[in-house]
């Protein structure tokens, strides 16, 4: 186990402590003030046990905010988020004060709430209450899984600590309750979270909303928990921390009783949350503290030297490391080599030639296509990892033999959510910033609706996340109106970074897959069908290569086409059907699969008039949801074969074909238009 930087002996309260302790204090205050905005509270409330964590047990290093097994730190409750930059410019990370000084400014890298990518030393992008929390929980899924993939005994590569300050509105958040009841199931010991239990939201006081008891609930769920009464007692914050790491087989949390607004005219009270508190107010908080008054960003000399030990200490820390990586590759030569291809970031040279090739032409269900790509690759792509919320039949994420990820079986390659689709979406993020891996998680398209903030953070963040949705239409059937999308895909469309493939056929999941794979740093969204769907015959049909340019020439007409049939996913083999009946008709149709608008975008505008030349504007585009965005397709001649009403409870072909989604109605459409 990583041992604390400082023994237990050694003195905590000094002078000094308290000296660096206002600095940080004193220098996050000033930096709302001069933003006029920005959450007070907190940093000066929490910077006691933030001080703590970061100069007696965070093992970081400065120089190399990417370091792999650096200790995590999380700003769960990243509205106060100065309290992070504070650390980071004073530990000595590339954040110069200016930045400090252009607090929330256009262009800083010192945005309002933390963003990953953005600022070094920032592991996530936080905000949004509880995501930080779950976010946590997924860093230490994929670092457990890690550890159990390559440690060997007396070669710890990875044993890196997970420590985060939650706030009260992260554990109102039902994302925190689905996150801590999984964490302590999977028994995450590495897991350390300090609460800043101040009793004190925008609102008011907490109890106008949430009296529980904290620390017992965190009990029920399994977690070690302990309290520390005074947020201002450092060598009880010390000795908490230490007590944490002791406990190897859950995860905790401590909680500790802060003062929202330390030292601030309204500290304590709703006042101290956010918002800048005004300049006699910083003032009058700088006396409190025995601060100079009319010094702003004021860093003592003895503050800064001792905050820049972590540069000489990060470096020696990562240097012990790269010793022992260096023994462990003379001992472990096989094993070495696997690390390397995980850590690298890199995907191995020939991983593309075993996707599958789908000669059989039976028709398949695009959720099974998805299936038999996972399990081709799995054996090639050791950093691939994931499973479903309890859904993987459904889903078809299970990979074979790869056996399931749980408490003392971290080396499984199955991932077990449970019903925790917010969850799931969250805990996928950390595992992809944790490092080294390439997760995935499936659930019902429907349910993505619950797992939508966890999306968007993860395409603001631009991190690899690969979604598997199934049952992607009304063509699921039975299930009803409750399971099947309608507003979904366009609601998943309207997140920047993400990507959108509905694949028509195998061939086209195939394809699919290969741009989730190769797309390392942003999202993906794999919309996929429950139903049978027929194999496109490429050899009559253009090459599903297509699929990565978004948007393509399926079916030509025999000469230039008076008529355009726009499809996607299980609509797209009903518009090669109505093509042939058209053509039949004398009249020249092109179907065009559109698998990824986003990707579509993104081609040349010369390349995107050729598939949808201007001149052609009699264009239909059929997809079972809502129509909402296809009129940038179609054009103002055109029209759409879509659902802007729920679906109904009938199997999948009579939904379809009663909600218009038929040869028949295509074909009426087609003629309409023309």
């Amino acid at each position: 186990m990583s041992a604390p930087i400082q023994e237990t002996g050694n003195k905590i309260g000094t002078e000094l402590d308290q000296l660096c302790i206002n600095t940080i204090r004193t220098l996050s205050l000033d930096a709302v003030q001069q933003a006029e905005s920005g959450h007070p509270g907190l940093p000066l409330g929490a910077a006691p046990m933030a001080y703590v964590l970061w100069t007696r047990f965070l093992r970081h290093n400065p120089v190399n905010p990417k370091w792999e097994n650096r200790d995590r730190f999380l700003l769960s409750a990243g509205h106060g988020s100065m309290l992070l930059y504070s650390l980071l410019h004073l530990t000595g990370y590339d954040l110069p004060l200016e930045e400090i000084k252009h607090f929330r400014q256009w262009g800083s890298k010192t945005p309002g709430h933390p963003e990953y990518g953005m600022t070094p030393g920032v592991e996530i992008t936080t905000g949004p209450l509880g995501q930080g929390f779950a976010n946590g929980v997924g860093m230490a899924m994929g670092g457990a899984h890690l550890a159990a993939k390559f440690n060997q005994e007396e070669f710890p590569l990875i044993d890196h600590y997970i420590y985060a300050i939650v706030s009260d509105g992260d554990l109102m958040e039902g994302i925190a309750s689905e996150a801590a009841s999984l964490a302590s199931h999977l028994k995450l010991g590495k897991l350390i979270y300090l609460y800043d239990d101040n009793h004190v939201t925008i609102e008011g006081f907490t109890d106008l909303a949430f009296s529980e008891n904290v620390p017992a609930r965190f009990a029920a769920y399994g977690w070690h928990t302990t309290t520390v009464a005074d947020g201002n007692d450092l060598q009880a914050i010390d000795a908490a921390i230490r007590e944490a790491q002791a406990v190897t087989d859950r995860p905790s949390l401590i909680s500790v009783k802060t003062v929202i607004g330390f030292g601030m005219p309204a500290a304590g009270t709703r006042k101290a949350h956010s918002d800048a508190p005004g300049e006699e107010a910083v003032r009058e908080t700088k006396r409190h503290l025995g601060w100079p008054e009319d010094k702003k960003f004021y860093i003592p000399e003895e503050a800064i030297k001792h905050f820049r030990i972590a540069v000489e200490r990060g470096a020696q820390q990562e240097s012990d490391w790269h010793n022992l990586l260096t023994e462990y590759e003379q001992k472990y030569p096989d094993l070495s080599q696997l690390w390397r291809v995980v850590m690298s970031g890199e995907l191995p040279e020939d991983w593309e030639t075993h996707l599958p090739t789908f000669e059989n032409a039976k028709p398949i269900a695009t959720r099974a296509a998805s299936g038999e790509v996972i399990n081709a690759l799995a054996p090639h792509l050791p950093m691939l990892i994931g499973g479903s919320a309890d859904l993987g039949p459904s889903n078809n994420t299970d990979i074979k033999d790869g056996g399931s990820f749980e408490a003392g079986a971290y080396d499984g390659r199955i991932l077990h959510w449970g019903i925790r689709e917010h969850a799931m979406g969250s805990t996928l993020t950390g595992m992809s910033l944790n490092g080294g891996l390439i997760p995935f998680g499936g659930t019902f398209m429907c349910f993505s609706d619950y797992m939508r903030p966890a999306i968007r953070l993860a395409a603001l963040s631009e991190v690899q996340v690969i979604y598997v949705f199934t049952h992607d239409s009304i063509g699921l059937g039975e299930d009803g109106p409750t399971h099947q999308p309608i507003e979904h895909l366009a609601a998943l469309r309207a997140i920047p970074h993400l990507f959108v493939i509905r694949p028509a056929d195998s061939h086209e999941v195939r394809e699919a897959w290969r741009i989730a794979i190769k797309r390392r740093n942003a999202p993906t969204a794999l919309a996929l069908t429950r139903q049978k769907v027929p194999l496109i015959d490429r050899a009559v049909h253009a090459s599903a290569e297509g699929l990565q340019r978004g948007a393509y020439i399926l079916a030509e007409a025999e000469v230039s086409p008076r008529l355009i049939l726009i499809a996607t996913g299980s609509e797209v083999s009903l518009a090669l059907e109505a093509r042939e009946q058209l053509q039949s008709e004398g009249i020249p149709t092109r179907v065009v699969s559109m698998p990824c608008w986003e990707l579509f975008e993104q081609q040349p505008e010369d390349y995107r008039n050729e598939v949808l030349p201007p001149s052609v504007t009699a264009r239909l585009a059929i997809e079972a949801g809502v129509r909402q965005g296809w009129d940038r397709y179609v054009g103002p001649a055109g029209d759409v074969i879509c659902l802007d009403r729920f679906g109904a409870s009938a199997p999948g072909d009579v939904a379809m074909r009663e909600l218009g989604f038929s040869v028949e109605n295509v074909i009426k459409h087609a003629r309409q238009l023309l």
